[in-house]
Order: structure tokens, then sequence, then C-alpha cells
């Protein structure tokens, strides 16, 4: 296996096709809405992986876990459309019901595809790993799924993370001198960078770890999550979306 480096930058710019038409590459992975940053590709830049991939017989995979959850979408802006509504047959989406829809307590996923080569593949490898799902957790899933019952909770959903992103950007604005970030379109995490009064990145792993001991909030180092203790430094993810009063304590907390 072998790997693309990407730029990384604060907006979303085309995707860099170069980097990818290699030889060896099989799959382009991406995560659409992302975790950490909340950064949602658009309709062209997905049309221009599935083109290169077109091209050179790769297969995109999209997790898309976080879709369904686009909160901040500008006014008329469309929303992403998920990597199978393209006409490309080896496309790959995967979810699962732990994100959009809360139900993280049943442990359900699933891949999709146009392909069913691919899906043969992937019940083949699953009968050496998981073999079957629970019948209680898919009959929940398939509840849960059904109107009016999916409609309600994509609702509640979508106004308890609007709620909460405002919060939490009430915070980092008052600390405007410390934190810097890109607020997200979708999704449940922010990516923030955090500085010193030199404006030099904090050490996130410390940072965070005096964020556990002292105040009791837990969140997550991006060098060490995400750099592989390289890049990212400085970073750090907060997952704002629980109970609105949990956010409010623990950024009081912090």
């Amino acid at each position: 296996m072998s790997s693309a480096t990407i730029p990384h930058t604060n907006s979303s710019t085309p995707f860099p096709s170069p980097s990818v038409r290699r030889a060896n590459t099989k799959v382009i992975i991406m995560n659409n809405p992302q975790n950490p940053t909340g950064a949602v590709l658009s309709r062209d830049v997905l049309q221009e992986i599935v083109n290169i991939a077109h091209q050179h017989g790769i297969i995109p995979h999209s997790d898309e876990v976080y879709r369904l959850l686009f909160h901040s979408l500008q006014d008329g802006q469309e929303e992403p459309p998920s990597i199978l509504s393209f006409n490309y047959e080896n496309t790959v989406a995967t979810s699962s019901m732990s994100k959009a829809f809360s139900m993280a307590g049943i442990r359900l996923g699933w891949i999709a595809s146009r392909s069913r080569e691919i899906i043969e593949q992937c019940a083949s490898a699953r009968d050496y790993t998981l073999i079957s799902v629970s019948q209680i957790d898919d009959r929940i899933a398939a509840c849960t799924l059904s109107e009016p019952t999916v409609g309600n909770i994509l609702k509640r959903n979508l106004e308890l993370v609007r709620g909460n992103l405002n919060l939490l950007d009430g915070f980092l604005k008052e600390f405007a001198w410390a934190a810097q970030w890109v607020r997200p379109h979708a999704g449940t995490t922010a990516f923030v960078k955090f500085v010193d009064k030199d404006d030099l990145a904090v050490d996130d792993v410390e940072f965070c770890k005096h964020l556990q001991e002292e105040c009791g909030v837990m969140c997550v180092p991006g060098s060490r999550c995400f750099g592989e203790d390289t890049n990212f430094k400085g970073y750090v993810r907060i997952g704002y979306v629980c109970e609105r009063q949990v956010l409010i304590d623990g950024l009081n907390a912090w």
C-alpha cells in the first residue's frame, strides 16, 4: 500500500489529481463529511475524483458516516451527493447508525456499491470476521431508518448540532487570540489550533492531558491522533455534539 500526500488547506480546493495517478493506486479513500474538520467535498470535487478513478480503474471509497448532518451549508449551496450517485459502477460508500442517527450502541453499519463483484468480495470477507449481525440490532436499525422515525431523529440532531456549534463558536471567539479554526459545515467535530501568546502552536498532547486532569474535559490531540506526531501540532479535535448542558459545563470548566 502506498499513500499520496494531500496539501492541507483551509478551503475546498480542486483535488490534487496528479498525486493519485500512480500505477499501483487501487483505492482512493475519502471521508465526506470529514472528521475532524467538518469540511465537505463539493459535487465538483467529487466528480473530479470519480473521473480520475474511472480513467485509471481505481475504486473511490467514501466514508459517509457523517452524511445527512450538513448543518452549516451556505444559502443556496447544494447538499453534496453521495459518491454512489455518480455514474461509475466501482464506487463504494460506507456508513453506520452511530453518528447521524444517534444509535452507536447497536454497532451496526453497511457497505454499499453499484458493483456486484465488490459486494460479493466484501460479503466473503465478512464470513471470516463478523459472520452475522444481531437480529435485535438489525430490527432496531430498520425501525430507526423508517418514517417518520428517521425524519424526527435527523431533525432533532440537526437542531442540537446547530445550537451546540453556536455555543462553541461563541466560546472560541472569546479566546480568539489563542484559538484558530475554520467553522465546520457538517458532522459533529471541530479541529481547532491553539497557540500561546507568542502565536506559537501549543503542545497539543500536554494541552489535552491538562484539560483532562485539571478540568475533567477530554479532547483529542491532533498531532497524536491525525498527524503521526509530526503534523497538526497544536490542533485539538473537539466533539461538540452532546447534551447541551454537558457542552456548557465542559466549556465553563475549560
